[in-house]
């Protein structure tokens, strides 16, 4: 149901040049260049930055993107709501997440709700907790998690939970049995994500204020690298919250301390949504569900 001009330009949107544009299409470069054309003289200004390698949207292209990818979405609700799709079947919920999130607690929440709720599919982003916050703000999904330091602007907030950073490592690592400080930590092989997670930032700033200095000997931006290299090398140790290891703890005899730091109990999880959109009937259902199950697990992490 969209225009030539809105289906070209999202096509130069997204394959970053008119040549690329044209290969997905089988449509002439021509024909989409002048389709772009017409599309700028009615918004009344250039949407794009042309380069020798291709075309960037500007800030005014970036503008008309968010809008036309916010439009396409709820036209997507309204078709569901006229075709009497109300019920939860054939329903697709698109999921922003951080790395954490989408490691092995939110496969698993997923898998249960499609238990009762077969139809129910699910398209998931994983980015940082800036990207995150940003396809929320542009309403590019309709749902996210992630491990937050600060209130988000213009998201809706559902849920806040508790994260605080802990250090995870087998149950026969010498520091699972006792009180654990960051002075402990050289001693032993750590394993630790990037510097742009939350995770890192925390305790990265914890060592500062307390005079430690800790060298990792991985660093990596996924935890699912850091969580098998903590399962081949006893001896490791690495940091998360309890929500990321939920689901993994008892069967891979895994343990979770606190280091004693105030610093590294500032995160919170939280489930966030667009605001002021429509929900239809299963995103609706989705988020009520999410609510509930967070705020078990939440419960259950308080209880060890």
């Amino acid at each position: 149901m969209l225009s030539s001009e809105i289906r070209y330009f999202l096509a130069v949107v997204e394959s970053g040049s008119l040549s690329a544009a044209s290969e997905k299409l089988f449509v002439a470069v021509s024909a989409i260049s002048r389709q772009i054309q017409r599309l700028e003289a009615q918004v009344g200004v250039p949407l794009f930055e042309r380069h020798a390698r291709g075309m960037v949207l500007n800030e005014a292209g970036e503008i008309f993107a968010h809008h036309v990818r916010k439009s396409q979405l709820d036209m997507e609700y309204a078709l569901a709501e006229i075709k009497g799709l109300k019920a939860v079947r054939r329903s697709l919920i698109r999921i922003a997440c951080t790395d954490g999130m989408a490691f092995s607690l939110l496969p698993g929440l997923l898998a249960e709700f499609r238990l009762a709720n077969p139809g129910a599919l699910f398209a998931i982003i994983v980015t940082h907790s800036q990207g995150v916050a940003a396809c929320v703000r542009a309403g590019e999904c309709d749902v996210a998690l992630q491990f937050s330091l600060q209130p988000e602007r213009s998201v809706e907030v559902l849920g806040s939970w508790p994260a605080p950073v802990l250090l995870a490592m087998h149950e026969s690592h010498p520091l699972a049995s006792r009180e654990v400080t960051l002075g402990d930590l050289h001693r032993w092989p750590l394993a630790l994500p990037g510097h742009h997670t939350t995770v890192r930032q925390l305790f990265d700033l914890s060592c500062q204020m307390n005079d430690c200095v800790v060298e990792p000997v991985l660093t990596c931006d996924y935890f699912a690298t850091l969580y098998h290299f903590l399962l081949h090398t006893p001896q490791a140790v690495t940091i998360c919250s309890a929500f990321t290891l939920l689901f993994e703890r008892e069967s891979r005899n895994l343990v979770l301390r606190s280091m004693g730091v105030d610093q590294l109990s500032q995160r919170t999880l939280q489930l966030q949504t667009v605001s002021g959109r429509q929900r239809n009937a299963a995103l609706t259902l989705f988020l009520q569900f999410l609510q509930h199950r967070l705020t078990k697990m939440d419960q259950q992490v308080r209880m060890g």
